[in-house]
């Protein structure tokens, strides 16, 4: 499949408000555990014409760290 459009942002929308397409403005609004929504805003009256959802890549765990790495204290530190 092609991937040409994978990472498609637009540039200008059509502002229902403005009543002809516009240059809008992406905002990240929301941050989530598999996923980060966006907004696209109006430049021109600030009215929300559009969104997109950008999907995280999958986790692929890596080798564990060694418990002495992971446990390691700094010498001359308490605790």
């Amino acid at each position: 499949m092609n991937k040409q459009f994978e990472e498609l942002r637009a540039s200008e929308l059509y502002c229902p408000k403005c009543g002809t397409a516009q240059p809008v403005r992406e905002r990240l609004l929301l941050v989530l555990p598999h996923s980060e929504l966006h907004d696209y805003r109006c430049t021109n009256c600030g009215e929300s014409v559009g969104s997109r959802e950008v999907k995280a890549p999958p986790v692929i765990p890596g080798p564990a760290m060694p418990k002495t790495q992971r446990m390691r204290k700094h010498p001359g530190r308490a605790g």
